[in-house]
C-alpha cells in the first residue's frame, strides 16, 4: 500500500454463471447479452458468460457473447471432463475456467471421486485445454474444506499441467478474512501462477474474506453485480472494487461512474431488486436524514461520506423525516428555490418532525405542501396544473377508459385515454396534457400502504422524471386507489414544474 505504483486487482465478474444461479433468475439469450456489453463497458477484466455444456441454449449465448467483440476477456466454465471441455472451447472463449471438487465430502458424495482420480481429473483437463492453445483458470471446488496436503498437492499439479491461474473457491462460504489469508499465504508457497479468490456471502463475508485474499496476494476477485448468486450469493462487485479504490487504494479497470446504472440494469432485467440499504447502489446509500448527518454533508460532503456519491453515479439526498435537521431541510428546499426565514423554517422542521413521529414518510410534496402552509403562501396559486373533474369507466368487457379535465397554466383542457386498467388510463390522460407544458414520464408507482376494511386507505407513492433526468416523489392517500394516484400524480408534475420554473429564474 506505501508502493508509489498502485497495486492493479483484476476483477473476474461471474455475474452470468453464478449470479444466474440465483434462486428466482433466468436471464434470456438478450438479457445476457446485454448485460455482457453493459459489463465491458464497466471495465472488468472478464465474464463469465456460463456453462455451455448445460445446455444448447447455453452454448450458444455464450459463443454469441465471444464473438461480440466485447473487450473483456470472455470466460466460460467447465468441468474436469473432456465433455465439457470440447463444449467451452466449440464457443471460442479466451479462458476456460476448469473447475472439479478437492473437499473429502464433495468427492465422496457430489462427484464419487476418490482423490486420485481428481488429481488425474486434474492434470488430464488442464493438459488437454492448453493444447488447444487457450488459457486456463483452474478451481480446486470447495477449496476451504479440502485437506491441506490434498489441496497443495492438486495445486501444485494443476500449475504443472500449465494452468494460467488459481482460483481458491470458498464454495460454501465459511471462511472469515484471517483464515482466508492464511490459505492464500500457504498456496503461495506451492503455486507462482496468479491466485483468485471466489468467495460466497453465506455469513455475510464475502467481500471481507475477499478484501483479505487481495492482502495476502490474491491478484483477482471473483465478483458478481449486486452480489448475486447461490444461496446468499457472491462477492458484490460495486463493493469490492470501492474498498480497493478508496481504502487500500489499488486500480482495477473498473469504471466507478458505471456503478450504478449497471446495478439498476442488472436488477431490472433479474427482477432480484436491491435493498434500500445496500453499500454503494442502495437507494438510501447516500441518503441523510439525521440533523448532525444533513448539517454536516451540506457544510463539507466529506464529514459523513466516505465515497463521493458521483464517483459511483449518484447523487446526494436529503430525507425529511423525525431525525431531519434545520440545515438539511433548509438546503433541500433552497435546491428548489424556496427561502424561508429562520422563524419559518423552525416550524417546517417541526411539523417534519411530528410527521414522522406518526410514521409517515415525508416525500419532496409534503415538504412542499408543509412549508407552502406555513410561509403562508396560497397552494393554489402554487400550482401550474390543476384537476377539475375527471370520469373513469371500466368493467368485465369495456376496455378501461378514462376522461380528465384539467387546468394548465390557468387554461382548461380536456383528454381521454385507454389504458390496462382504470389507474394506468387515467395517468396515461393527464401526461398526454400535461406532455405540452413539459416532457414529463412516469417513472415509478407504487401502493406503498393499504389498511384493512372495506373502505381501506391507499396510499400511492409515484416518482415522475424530466427529459433533464430531474426526478421527484409525490404521495397521496385516499380511499379511492385512482383518485389516490391521480392526486399523486399531479403532485409530483407541479413539483417538477414548480422547480423547473425556479431553476429557470435563477438563470
Amino acid at each position: 500500500m506505501t508502493n508509489k505504483t498502485p497495486k492493479t486487482i483484476r476483477i473476474f465478474d461471474t455475474t452470468l454463471r453464478d449470479g444466474e444461479q440465483t434462486p428466482g433468475v433466468s436471464l434470456t439469450a438478450d438479457d445476457k447479452m446485454e448485460i455482457a456489453r453493459q459489463l465491458s463497458k464497466l471495465g472488468v477484466d472478464t465474464i463469465e458468460a456460463g456453462f455451455p455444456s448445460s445446455s444448447d441454449g447455453e452454448k450458444k449465448v455464450v459463443r454469441d457473447i465471444a464473438k461480440a467483440g466485447l473487450t473483456s476477456e470472455i470466460c466460460a466454465l467447465s468441468r474436469a471432463t473432456r465433455g465439457d471441455i470440447d463444449a467451452a472451447l466449440d464457443c471460442d472463449v479466451g479462458l476456460i475456467h476448469v473447475f472439479i471438487p478437492t473437499s473429502p465430502v464433495q468427492m465422496k458424495y457430489a462427484v464419487n471421486l476418490k482423490p486420485e482420480q481428481v488429481l488425474a481429473s486434474t492434470v488430464d483437463s488442464i493438459s488437454y485445454v492448453k493444447k488447444h492453445g487457450v488459457r486456463c483458470e483452474f478451481s480446486p471446488m470447495d477449496a476451504t474444506r479440502s485437506e491441506m496436503p490434498f489441496l497443495k498437492k492438486v495445486c501444485k499439479a494443476a500449475q504443472e499441467a500449465g494452468m494460467d491461474s488459481l482460483n481458491v473457491p470458498d464454495t460454501v462460504g465459511i471462511m472469515i478474512p484471517k483464515t482466508t489469508a492464511k490459505l492464500i499465504e500457504e498456496l503461495r508457497t506451492v503455486v507462482t501462477v496468479p491466485i483468485s479468490t471466489h468467495c460466497h456471502d453465506d455469513f455475510g463475508l464475502a467481500v471481507a474474506n475477499s478484501l483479505a485474499a487481495v492482502e495476502a496476494g490474491a491478484a483477482q476477485v471473483h465478483v458478481a453485480v449486486n452480489g448475486l448468486g447461490e444461496r446468499a450469493g457472491n462477492a458484490s462487485l460495486e463493493e469490492v472494487v470501492m474498498a480497493l479504490h478508496m481504502i487500500y487504494k489499488y486500480k482495477t479497470g473498473v469504471n466507478t461512474r458505471l456503478l450504478y446504472s449497471t446495478s439498476r440494469l442488472v436488477a431490472s432485467l433479474t427482477g432480484i431488486t436491491v435493498q434500500a440499504n445496500k453499500a454503494i447502489v442502495g437507494e438510501n446509500a447516500f441518503a441523510h436524514e439525521s440533523g448532525i448527518h444533513t448539517r454536516g454533508v451540506t457544510e463539507k460532503p466529506l464529514t459523513f461520506e466516505p465515497i463521493n456519491p458521483e464517483l459511483v453515479g449518484r447523487t446526494r439526498k436529503l430525507v425529511a423525516g423525525k431525525l431531519a435537521g434545520t440545515r438539511g431541510i433548509k438546503a433541500e428546499l433552497e435546491e428548489i428555490g424556496i427561502h424561508p426565514t429562520e422563524e419559518q423554517l423552525k416550524e417546517i422542521v417541526q411539523r417534519v418532525k411530528d410527521l414522522g413521529d406518526k410514521g409517515k414518510m415525508v416525500t419532496d410534496a409534503d415538504l412542499i405542501a408543509l412549508t407552502s402552509a406555513v410561509m403562508g403562501e396560497v397552494i393554489g396559486e402554487e400550482k401550474i396544473i390543476d384537476l377539475c373533474d375527471m370520469a373513469v369507466v371500466t368493467g368485465i368487457k369495456v376496455i378501461p377508459t378514462a376522461s380528465v379535465r384539467l387546468i394548465l397554466d390557468g387554461k382548461e383542457y380536456v383528454a381521454a385515454e385507454t389504458g390496462v386498467g382504470p389507474v394506468d388510463a387515467v395517468l396515461k390522460a393527464i401526461q398526454k396534457l400535461t406532455s405540452n407544458l413539459e416532457n414529463i414520464r412516469l417513472r415509478e408507482y407504487r401502493l406503498e400502504a393499504i389498511t384493512g376494511g372495506s373502505n381501506a386507505v391507499a396510499e400511492v407513492v409515484i416518482k415522475v422524471e424530466d427529459e433533464k433526468g430531474n426526478l421527484v416523489s409525490a404521495r397521496a392517500a385516499r380511499e379511492d386507489i385512482v383518485m389516490a394516484s391521480v392526486e399523486a400524480m399531479i403532485n409530483g408534475i407541479n413539483k417538477l414544474l414548480i422547480k423547473n420554473h425556479k431553476q429557470g429564474n435563477k438563470k
